[in-house]
């Protein structure tokens, strides 16, 4: 039987499930589900959409896994830990559980490209063989000082999105509205000298342009869709969109429907009543594409299971392993096999490439 074309999904909080969901992501999502059965402590119980053998089941053999840990002062919209110090704890907590997660195999953490290369050379030959990742920083709340950031860099950690929702101590993030300031740009440059990505996903509108023309390295979105589709500040301009194809930045694309379509009211709209496909995910897809000229700079960020789960996503998407329906229904939407395997991994391939060099 043919193998099925390797995914790369630019946006999974894994260990957020792991440490804050208490899911244990060796377990298949059937079984998740059941444990968490008239759990009510957080809006996607039982509902969940990713594990270890549902990755492998789609072929999801690398990722951009997420260390996230939002530090909020007290008039901080959302709330979040009440220290830098406790948010740089829960980020320890969450990359000791990927790094023994790598000790035992179950995943694979990527920190150069001779990792890389021996992962895809290994990819494939066995079922049960670890899923690749490269560590990703959501939210940079939790790095007290720059001598933080460099011990996550030498633990491993190869991106960076300053901001995440709200003010932060870096950037302003979603529904938030300022600069970088005098910290962020340090934070950007230190980054910058330690050969970093930049993930402008979640970076407010002044934030994303102060960031944009601060940092000359590697420049991606790991998880954002088309404010031309979805009229929301968490979106991308198509200016935006625009100043991050000149830069040859990939855009990963999620899979929370509230991003995908127009007028979802949480807690109100639901698959069942609204129409949220992976066409929607197209759509995103291929406007990206028709403002670049071609397909190099748009890919899969799902973010699935980051706070939301089926009753928060597409009709047609049970699981992560179902992104492998991409395949017929970009064909259908006249995308070409090659520009499937850019969009699939090969667009990713080229900025991991790039980082880990």
């Amino acid at each position: 039987m043919k193998q099925q074309p390797l995914i790369i999904d630019g946006h999974l909080d894994l260990s957020m499930n792991a440490m804050e969901w208490n899911r244990d992501l060796r377990q298949p999502v059937a079984r998740i589900r059941e444990l968490e059965r008239g759990m009510t402590d957080k809006p996607d119980r039982g509902n969940s959409t990713v594990a270890f053998p549902e990755m492998r089941a789609g072929n999801v053999g690398l990722c951009f896994g997420t260390l996230i840990a939002r530090y909020a002062k007290p008039t901080h919209p959302l709330g979040g830990w009440r220290s830098p110090e406790q948010a740089w704890g829960m980020v320890q907590a969450q990359l000791a559980w990927y790094e023994e997660m790598d000790r035992q195999g179950a995943l694979r953490m990527i920190k150069n490209e001779p990792d890389l290369n021996d992962h895809l050379g290994l990819h494939g030959q066995e079922d049960s063989g670890p899923i690749g990742f490269l560590l990703s920083l959501e939210g940079a709340d939790s790095i007290v000082t720059f001598d933080h950031l460099h011990q996550l860099q030498a633990r491993g950690l190869r991106a960076i999105g300053p901001a995440h929702y709200g003010p932060g101590t870096y950037a302003f993030g979603t529904n938030s509205e300022g600069g970088i300031g005098d910290k962020g740009k340090q934070l950007l440059k230190e980054m910058e000298s330690l050969g970093m990505a930049l993930d402008v996903t979640h970076l407010c509108d002044t934030s994303f342009w102060e960031a944009m023309a601060c940092f000359r390295g590697v420049v991606w979105a790991s998880h954002s869709n088309c404010r031309a589709l979805v009229n929301h500040n968490r979106q991308f301009s198509d200016e935006q969109l625009k100043a991050l194809l000149e830069r040859d930045a990939v855009i990963g694309m999620p899979l929370d429907a509230w991003m995908m379509v127009p007028g979802w009211i949480r807690g109100k709209s639901h698959p069942s009543n609204t129409v949220v496909t992976l066409q929607q995910m197209i759509d995103h897809m291929d406007h990206i594409c028709q403002l670049a000229g071609n397909a190099n700079h748009v890919a899969i960020g799902t973010d699935l299971d980051g706070g939301f789960g089926t009753e928060q996503g597409p009709s047609d998407l049970d699981t992560i392993a179902d992104l492998q329906k991409l395949t017929g229904l970009l064909a259908e939407r006249g995308y070409s096999a090659t520009e499937v395997d850019a969009i699939f991994h090969g667009n990713w391939l080229r900025k991991m490439r790039e980082v880990l060099q």
